[in-house]
């Protein structure tokens, strides 16, 4: 099978996978955070395969800080794909809680992924829809995410899918080149890079995750065959144990009560 062949086969699925979830929860329209990125841009682009561009809206959330650039890319995706956009400036927000406090950029930043999260769901019981995740499976596997900020949503077709793969996702599905080509952001200060704040690229996190993950690989020797050096290999695998409670339900003591099923039927 051709790379094509299996690209076009994951963006059914993934089309596919948005419609069923939205329609087995009883709802039929989708709202994400659109941020001028790759990841939004796939998603927002699956949302409108799935549901069509007038059931999807994509919310602009830029702080006084963020790129114009990313706004203006946002906005490019949206009028390419045909959904409809809002924009909301959270600075006055985030300014507000911090104004009597002396917040380092990460913090600030964390502060500003859940402000535009909140947002996000308010709009969703507004407008009686779902939150449309953007999180991919390199991000999740290194914890890069804010719990309870991008790391939220009703339901997330990128999941499964490592940023190269989001990547290529990109090009067959016609998002901007522009978009493709940046460096990677979450534009959670001026020129924040995703690459640099986790201190490896995502080329090389993708190839030692891939063997991690889906070979099972645990070999040292064996990992290094990436050409990564020891130092890059035991960042990734404190980031994978380290992070791991961002992938779980909040932990809870059942005592000797039994887990909540997913779902039930009375007969």
């Amino acid at each position: 099978m051709s790379q094509l062949e299996i690209i076009n086969i994951a963006a059914d699925k993934l089309t596919a996978f948005i419609s069923e979830f939205t329609s087995k929860a009883g709802f039929s329209r989708l709202v994400l955070g659109l941020s001028g990125g790759v990841d939004s841009s796939v998603s927002a682009v699956l949302g409108a395969r799935a549901l069509g561009p007038e059931n999807v809206l994509g919310i602009i959330m830029p702080y006084k800080s963020s790129s114009p650039q990313s706004e203006q890319d946002a906005l490019d995706l949206a009028n390419k794909i045909g959904i409809k956009t809002e924009k909301i400036e959270i600075s006055p927000m985030i300014d507000t809680y911090f104004k009597n406090l002396d917040a380092a950029p990460l913090r600030k930043g964390n502060k500003c992924a859940r402000e535009r999260m909140s947002i996000l769901f308010d709009i969703a019981a507004r407008d009686n829809c779902l939150v449309l995740g953007t999180s991919n499976k390199t991000e999740i596997c290194l914890g890069y995410s804010t719990w309870y900020g991008d790391a939220a949503c009703s339901l997330n077709p990128l999941g499964g899918l490592y940023k190269r793969e989001v990547w290529a996702l990109a090009e067959y599905l016609g998002v901007p080149r522009q978009i493709i080509e940046k460096s990677p952001t979450a534009d959670l200060w001026p020129n924040q890079t995703d690459e640099d704040e986790l201190g490896l690229t995502y080329k090389m996190a993708d190839d030692i995750l891939e063997l991690i993950i889906e070979q099972g690989v645990t070999s040292l020797e064996r990992i290094l065959e990436t050409g990564a050096s020891e130092e890059i290999v035991r960042l990734v695998e404190k980031r994978i144990n380290s992070f791991y409670f961002k992938r779980e339900l909040p932990a809870t003591e059942l005592l000797d009560s039994r887990p909540i099923p997913s779902s039930v039927k009375i007969v």
